[in-house]
């Protein structure tokens, strides 16, 4: 990893920087994501995709951006909320209703997420904080919550 990469991915597991990204560069990366499919991103250095999810509770669609790792033809999400005590929104979203809609460079399209559990889940983590260290330092924020792994898989047809 390159020094610029590892500076960002510091600020990126900081306080201030989780909050930047989950407070201003998720509102920009919502629009530009999906409007480039994929190609540009506000997280330099990082994959970036948009996953629109329908909401738990209200029934509307919600559009976020997240960072994610390739599982072959899956995609890979952490749950993280930058280390909150509570799950964030589009977790729920997901469990309730799994079929989304991705933008993400080379893999736009409809998908059906799952959570991981067991061995998978273990793996998974492995990669994604291989990926991203601060996913660590984002788990012993949480106060004891165990941090979900969702994993998107494409739907045919």
């Amino acid at each position: 990893m390159r020094g610029w990469e590892l500076t960002l991915e510091r600020f990126a597991a900081s306080r201030a920087g989780g909050w930047y990204f989950i407070n201003v560069a998720n509102k920009i990366d919502k629009h530009l994501v999906p409007a480039t499919r994929g190609k540009l991103s506000t997280a330099v250095g990082q994959q970036v995709l948009v996953v629109e999810t329908i909401g738990a509770k209200s029934g509307q669609a919600r559009r976020i951006p997240l960072v994610y790792v390739s599982e072959g033809d899956a995609i890979v999400l952490i749950a993280s909320k930058g280390g909150a005590p509570k799950h964030p929104a589009w977790y729920h979203n997901l469990k309730a209703h799994p079929e989304v809609q991705v933008w993400a460079k080379g893999r736009s399209g409809r998908y059906r997420a799952r959570e991981a559990e067991g061995e998978e889940r273990e793996r998974l983590w492995a990669k994604a904080v291989d990926y991203y260290a601060g996913y660590d330092t984002y788990q012993a924020r949480t106060g004891g919550r165990r941090i979900p792994v969702m994993v998107l898989e494409p739907v045919s047809g």
